[in-house]
């Protein structure tokens, strides 16, 4: 017949292995999941198409740089009214007798000057630039998100072994208080206090387990692989290397160099300034050549005789209701508009290395703390143990003990997780989140 302590530890190995497998499951560095993130991410890929999108609308403006040839074909069978030519013949018929015409033209148009559309392509390329950088930023998004995934699941994964090593410790001291109460050496409610824990540690393993799946769904989503993927990171959460240099205004001027999306702006910036010197070049004329040569004749084909045209314009728009005026002005409101965008861009830049740094050094403090909290509750929990075996203590000091030391591996799974979390912060603002590896 099995003990309840016999019966309690075959529950406990029912469920440890219970999960069914899927698979062999697929290891994975923080370095990986940052660089998969930023290649497979959805918003990342939808970006880099605008970026091409906005590419091939440039090279679309710029064909108006290359000969424009057209070409026409057509046979009519018409009559003509002489008179509305004025001309009106005695004993000849106002109107000719039916007749077929065919005509064959070929025409071409060539742009020899036109300043205006040399600066709406400079203004289109800038602008293509800065949706190239736009894209990089929503890799740099991407990157991170897939990042803290990363740093959730080794959370996740942390949480269930800590929640594994409560329940050793807490079906031990069941054990010992079952064995103190067959002995009459102990109150029965020191066992049942025993199996009231291990109980609850039981469900804290559960809650634990489905917390490590969902992160596991949420990374393999987040790097786009398949979901029934099982995915394996380190036990411990790595800290990268120092991003941010020693003093703060170093890294504030490091950041101003390294982000895209500063970069994009300030490009930006220059496509809107060329947008309005477009504006302002419509009053140059611009000047053009163009011809073409046509065949035609009203008898028939082998009547066919060619004609063609070759000429040189000067266009000059002289006045347009003041028009143009009107849309520099509306330009000139919108460079005014991307400036105080980009003053708050730099002012947010500044402020998210100054946060990222306050978050490092907390993180870290976090970290040294509850290092010795857990240090300390292993101690106490030591103790309990010691004096709860040795008949001089109950077993409320072993539960409270036990209580602790699981609040001290969770402080600091979350204080790892937390320093992860700062340093790809801090890696994003500095704009170098792209070098981690």
């Amino acid at each position: 017949m099995k003990t309840p302590i016999t019966a309690a530890l075959g529950l406990m190995i029912c469920l440890a292995t219970s999960a069914p497998a899927q698979g062999a499951p697929v290891s994975m560095t923080l370095g990986e999941a940052l660089a998969r993130g930023r290649s497979n991410g959805v918003q990342a890929a939808l970006a880099r198409l605008g970026a091409q999108g906005t590419m091939l609308r440039r090279r679309e403006l710029g064909a108006a740089q290359l000969p424009q040839i057209d070409g026409s074909a057509s046979m009519q069978r018409q009559t003509v009214n002489l008179k509305e030519f004025g001309l009106d013949f005695p004993n000849v018929p106002g109107v000719t007798d039916p007749f077929t015409l065919f005509r064959a033209r070929v025409g071409a148009m060539q742009s020899l000057f036109d300043r205006a559309l040399v600066a709406r392509l400079r203004a289109v390329s800038d602008s293509a630039i800065a949706a190239g950088l736009d894209a990089e930023r929503a890799a740099d998004l991407a990157s991170a998100v897939a990042g803290a995934a990363w740093l959730r699941l080794a959370s996740a994964q942390e949480l269930v072994i800590a929640r594994e090593q409560d329940s050793i410790t807490a079906f031990a001291l069941l054990a010992i208080g079952q064995a103190q109460v067959d002995a009459g050496t102990a109150p029965r409610i020191d066992a049942t206090r025993g199996a009231t824990r291990a109980a609850g540690v039981r469900l804290q393993i559960a809650v634990a387990r489905n917390e490590r799946d969902r992160a596991q769904l949420d990374l393999a989503r987040a790097v786009d692989i398949p979901l029934g993927t099982p995915l394996v990171v380190s036990a411990d959460i790595a800290i990268i290397g120092d991003t941010l240099p020693a003093n703060i205004d170093a890294a504030v001027a490091m950041a101003k160099d390294h982000r895209v999306d500063l970069a994009a702006e300030r490009q930006r910036q220059v496509a809107l300034e060329r947008t309005l010197g477009a504006i302002r070049s419509e009053f140059i004329p611009t000047v053009a050549a163009g011809g073409f040569v046509q065949t035609s004749s009203g008898q028939g084909f082998n009547e066919l005789a060619g004609t063609w045209n070759i000429g040189v314009g000067l266009s000059w728009s002289i006045f347009d209701g003041f028009r143009r005026a009107r849309r520099a002005d509306e330009q000139r409101l919108r460079l005014d508009a991307g400036k105080l965008r980009l003053h708050d861009l730099e002012a947010q830049i500044e402020a998210d290395v100054r946060q990222a740094a306050l978050d490092v050094a907390s993180a870290r403090n976090e970290m040294t703390l509850a290092t010795d909290q857990v240090r300390l509750a292993e101690t106490e929990l030591s103790e309990a143990r010691e004096r709860f075996a040795a008949g001089v203590a109950g077993s409320v000091e072993t539960t409270n003990a036990q209580a602790e030391l699981a609040a001290a591996r969770d402080a600091l799974i979350n204080a790892r997780l937390a320093a992860g979390a700062a340093q790809i912060n801090a890696a994003r603002a500095m704009g170098v989140l792209s070098n981690v590896r």
